[in-house]
């Protein structure tokens, strides 16, 4: 299933016992996820990182960022972000990840969040800034089913705390030059995880 990249209304993308997946291509005015991005890319502080892969330590293809909603230093347009977040997820987050996704050679393998570290029933909330990226959406388990998503500049994507259970995500390495990225993640993580 391939979705334009114009679409204008929100989109239900799951909606069954597996969870439900809504897809918001205009949350954020273009101008202001413009603005977003430019501000973000260049006052967080991005980090990269290292992971244990395959028996050897790796690269992560990808810098990243976290802040907790309550910190003093949030930057105001996260301040904004998670405002629009609250309302399309009806949902207090209480955290927010950041990738930085600087070409068409950073990724994310397909997976899904980590659930001991979340409050349960909480949905996740992704906010894309900067270039167009796509996203797959995979299930689990039979029946077998993928969705190729263009995240378009300003979209949100909604996941409900189950499809987490059933769906893997991931935003492969692109064939061909993409611009820079940025995806906030808004979630609600338990304190002590």
């Amino acid at each position: 299933m391939q979705l334009s990249l114009f679409e204008s209304a929100g989109r239900t993308l799951v909606d069954d016992e597996r969870g439900v997946i809504t897809y918001h291509p205009n949350a954020i005015p273009a101008p202001d996820a413009a603005a977003w991005f430019a501000t973000l890319r260049d006052g967080v502080e991005w980090r990269s990182e290292r992971r244990l892969m395959y028996d050897r330590e790796v690269d992560v293809p990808r810098l990243v960022a976290t802040y907790a909603l309550d910190d003093p230093d949030l930057p105001g347009e996260l301040r904004a972000a998670a405002n629009v977040a609250r309302r399309l997820a009806n949902c207090e987050f209480n955290s927010i990840g950041l990738n930085f996704y600087r070409d068409e050679r950073d990724s994310v393998a397909p997976h899904n969040d980590k659930l001991h570290e979340l409050t349960a029933g909480a949905p996740i909330a992704l906010l894309s800034l900067g270039a167009a990226r796509t996203m797959t959406i995979r299930t689990k388990a039979t029946p077998r089913r993928s969705i190729q998503l263009e995240l378009e500049p300003g979209s949100v994507l909604l996941m409900t705390y189950a499809t987490q259970q059933h769906f893997d995500h991931g935003i492969p390495k692109a064939t061909v030059a993409v611009g820079p990225r940025i995806s906030v993640a808004f979630r609600r993580r338990l304190r002590d995880a």
